[in-house]
């Protein structure tokens, strides 16, 4: 683990801990209105990531206080525990608001850039490595900092949302019938998963063991709103829904959350994915909820930008992914 980084005065820098859940979600919550993620997290649900994604807070992470002893940013570094081109290790964290143009983040991101560069040698010893920072549109000078730090804009990605007030028909489907979610085809979903996104950039192999943590075993895992497709009698397609209530609480409204969508090779250009996402809109506005939201990468290789935009999502926000390949062993 590298050295804590030096802070600006009256500022000090120790491990992060797992009991520093609840002033992370404070932190996140209070810069939200500056940042405009969309999220808004309690305790839990910032516990569900670091725990998701195997983050060792203690060794994956720092917190910074001020001298008033509140939390002043944080920092994680995190990793799929599979991957198929390039080893891919995320840079994420915040400043306090009131903390900002301080060199606080800059000390926070070189740590970063540092611990990234040991976890290749630690958990995949020889293979290509890749650090990457997701910087969105309303974060300038974070983007202006990753620039300085050497990282280029990879990927760019647009967040969608879309009113649950008036919905198109289902599409009908030939040769492929709709079902609803059930556990007992659940690892069969999590193995279409692994073979819809094997040319999807980024994309990474989900074992059993990360697809409970990261998707169906969320808390945020809305089975009930999911939709499946079958033919045949076999999964063909899916498409998995989250309501996270920390931010239904916050913005006063429920809103479904799409989080992955997908379809084999074999089958795609058939209408499933319109057909499911709009039984998923129907189950959704039937649940009470007011939106449905999305993420998607502008250069999906399915076309699926495309697809939602016919089907009436907008783009709201939008985040590019800057990244930096790492030799294993480099350091700062």
């Amino acid at each position: 683990m590298p050295d804590l980084p030096a802070l600006p005065d009256g500022c000090t820098a120790r491990p992060l801990r797992a009991a520093d859940a609840p002033a992370v979600a404070g932190l996140l919550v209070t810069a939200e209105p500056l940042d405009d993620t969309g999220e808004f997290p309690d305790a839990d649900d910032v516990a569900d990531e670091w725990t998701g994604w195997e983050v060792d807070p203690g060794r994956d992470g720092i917190a910074v206080h001020g001298a008033d002893g509140a939390l002043a940013g944080y920092a994680v570094v995190s990793a799929a525990a599979s991957f198929r081109e390039a080893f891919r290790i995320v840079l994420d964290g915040r400043v306090h608001p009131d903390r900002r143009g301080r060199g606080i983040g800059a000390a926070l991101l070189d740590w970063q850039l540092a611990r990234g560069a040991e976890l290749p040698a630690e958990r995949h010893p020889g293979a290509p490595a890749r650090l990457v920072v997701g910087v969105l549109g309303t974060q300038p000078a974070l983007e202006r900092l990753v620039r300085r730090r050497g990282l280029t804009a990879e990927r760019w990605y647009r967040s969608m949302e879309r009113p649950l007030g008036e919905l198109p028909p289902t599409p009908p489907l030939t040769g492929a019938q709709l079902a609803a979610f059930t556990w007992d085809r659940d690892d069969e979903v999590r193995r279409a998963h692994n073979t819809a996104f094997t040319e999807h950039h980024g994309s990474a192999e989900r074992d059993a063991a990360s697809w409970q943590r990261l998707f169906t075993g969320s808390r945020a895992f809305r089975p009930d709103l999911s939709v499946l497709a079958l033919a045949d009698g076999a999964v063909a397609g899916y498409v998995l829904a989250y309501v996270y209530e920390a931010d239904t609480r916050a913005r006063g409204y429920r809103e479904v959350v799409l989080g992955q969508i997908g379809v084999l090779p074999a089958v795609r250009g058939r209408g499933l994915a319109a057909a499911m996402i709009g039984l998923a809109l129907q189950r959704a506005a039937g649940a009470h909820c007011r939106t449905a939201a999305l993420d998607v990468d502008s250069d999906n290789v399915t076309g699926a930008l495309r697809l939602y935009e016919r089907l009436g999502f907008e783009t709201v926000r939008t985040r590019v992914a800057w990244s930096l390949e790492r030799a294993e062993g480099a350091a700062g």
